[in-house]
């Protein structure tokens, strides 16, 4: 393949593929159960749960 297919190849597919990844990402993020998840996610370094191997 030469240089202005690839181009041309990554200037349609490739927009389209971006755009189609973008919307998967959105709508992951707003799938049910998500926010109880981001907010687990969010609060964890705040837990005061030690570990058995550091409670020295």
């Amino acid at each position: 393949m030469s240089y202005d297919e690839l181009r041309h190849l990554a200037d349609s597919w490739g927009l389209v593929m971006m755009g189609v990844l973008f919307v998967i990402f959105i709508g992951w993020t707003f799938r049910p159960g998500a926010p109880a998840r981001m907010q687990e996610a969010a609060t964890m370094i705040f837990d005061d749960e030690v570990d058995d191997d550091q409670a020295h």
